[in-house]
């Protein structure tokens, strides 16, 4: 029993896909997209989300069980719209995955004031309407599962992400609360941090990106992770790893393996 508490899935670990009512934000290409496939593969029913209908329709076709369900995320009657059509088709969400991002790497002398406000909202404002559309009926029925996809540049102050890595940290603390408040109502909460994965966003860093992935081999990262009931899913392992003890490290410490870094 103490084994299990301390080293036991943090979630309702589950048996396969088949059958699970999945909304995906940010279905629209990368790892939302392939989140999409792979779920739509394996069985489930994914209502699709993201702003480009061409784009989600393009990753629905072939699919009967994919529902396209355009949104914006900042619009907050979207979101309720979007849920009442998906709840009406599909009769409720047993998932939600937030995986919204928006990025360019930027110095803090770089960085635009209209320009980050947009970031932030987008990344991690508007999950609190994501939250406001699909808790309420989680609750009520006492089950359900929320996944924040956050990324491991919430870990540490890495330099250019000046915008974009507040709002993942902001991410990884949130799924923490949220967890604690949720799990003891029986939802599940799930936090996923990927490394670098080879996506139309970081094909805008002009650095070396250890370990990068494609996007088929994060989805596949993901789908294991919530499967096995894992609260964190990070990967891959022998750059998250090395990653987690970093932040271990005082800050003087890692503010002088960053700047060595910068300087080649």
């Amino acid at each position: 029993m103490l084994r299990t508490l301390l080293f036991g899935p943090m979630n309702r670990p589950l048996q396969d896909l088949r059958g699970l009512r999945v909304w995906l934000i940010g279905a629209s290409s990368g790892i939302g997209a392939e989140l999409a496939r792979q779920a739509l593969a394996a069985g489930a029913h994914v209502a699709l989300s993201a702003r480009r209908r061409d784009a989600l329709e393009e990753v629905a076709a072939h699919h009967p069980q994919a529902f396209v369900a355009p949104l914006d995320v900042l619009s907050r009657e979207s979101w309720h719209e979007q849920h009442a059509r998906i709840v009406q088709t599909l009769g409720g969400v047993d998932l939600l995955v937030f995986c919204v991002a928006k990025y360019r790497p930027e110095r803090s002398w770089e960085v635009q004031e209209d320009e980050a406000e947009h970031t932030v909202r987008t990344n991690f404002a508007s999950v609190y309407s994501a939250l406001a559309a699909t808790l309420p009926s989680m609750l009520e029925r006492g089950s359900g599962g929320i996944a924040l996809v956050a990324s491991v540049a919430g870990y540490v102050g890495l330099p250019g992400a000046t915008v974009y890595g507040p709002g993942k940290a902001a991410l990884i603390n949130l799924a923490e609360i949220l967890y604690s408040d949720l799990r003891p109502q029986g939802l599940n909460v799930y936090l996923v941090n990927p490394g670098f994965v080879k996506t139309a966003l970081t094909d805008k860093n002009d650095f070396n990106m250890p370990s990068i992935q494609t996007p088929q081999q994060a989805a596949q990262h993901i789908w294991r992770g919530i499967i096995a009931g894992r609260f964190e899913i990070h990967f891959p392992l022998r750059f998250t790893l090395w990653l987690k003890i970093l932040r271990l490290l005082p800050f003087r410490w890692r503010c002088m393996l960053f700047q060595q870094l910068l300087q080649g």
